[in-house]
């Protein structure tokens, strides 16, 4: 049976537009420098004092600033710390202390993507903010218009299907045209129960194990194989 026309595509960020090594050796480690200044000299902003509730709320009676070390340690999944993580890579990308790291194959095929009116959607563990800010402040430039929209853990975890139904629902296309593109099998296996179409990012510097899903080496090869570039 043949592929279904892909209308729109989803994305996954790390191992899959960037590189494993850039989110794990420069956006952490700058995030966990500057986290304690946030906290100790900005704590009473409602956007830092909201998730200090909410810190609070889940791991009740222990420091914030102890219970966010243990998450970035775990590299767990929590939308406060996502959410502070954001507020500091904001500052850094705006001052030109962190430029978004792409790979080189990423930005061409977006635009061709996006000039061939497929819509392009990202669904990351990472703040939509902090999401945005890598696409527009990236290596290839400014391309945050070449997006519809983002998606972050507030909509569901990714490796759960009901999030990829809610993604399907507010993109407005049919499960099996939304291309899913990301490293992590069990993201995939989600996002296939949801009936989406799936690619797996097997990128060699990067150590990707391949699953039972397509396999893509980079975004060219994900073009030829779903014929993405056609108008």
């Amino acid at each position: 049976m043949p592929d279904p026309a892909i209308a729109a595509v989803l994305l996954d960020i790390e191992g899959t537009t960037t590189p494993i090594s850039f989110v794990h050796e420069v956006l952490f480690p700058f995030a966990r420098t500057h986290l304690p200044s946030l906290l100790v000299g900005r704590s009473e902003e409602p956007e830092i004092a909201a998730e200090l509730a909410e810190i609070r709320r889940l791991v009740p009676g222990q420091d914030p600033l102890d219970v966010l070390r243990g998450w970035m340690a775990a590299d767990a999944k929590q939308t406060p710390l996502k959410t502070l993580q954001g507020l500091l890579w904001r500052e850094g990308y705006r001052d030109g202390r962190l430029t978004g790291e792409l790979y080189p194959d990423v930005a061409p095929a977006l635009r061709r993507w996006h000039q061939s009116r497929r819509t392009l959607w990202v669904y990351s563990s990472g703040s939509v903010e902090a999401q945005q800010l890598l696409f527009r402040h990236s290596t290839a430039g400014d391309l945050s218009p070449l997006f519809s929209g983002f998606f972050d853990t507030r909509i569901g975890a990714k490796r759960e299907a009901a999030s990829y139904r809610a993604i399907t629902t507010a993109i407005g296309a049919a499960p099996d045209t939304i291309l899913f593109l990301s490293d992590v099998p069990a993201e995939l296996d989600a996002a296939a129960q949801a009936g989406l179409t799936t690619c797996q990012l097997v990128r060699p510097q990067d150590g990707t194990i391949p699953a039972t899903h397509r396999v893509a080496d980079n975004f060219t090869s994900v073009e030829v194989t779903f014929a993405l570039a056609a108008s």
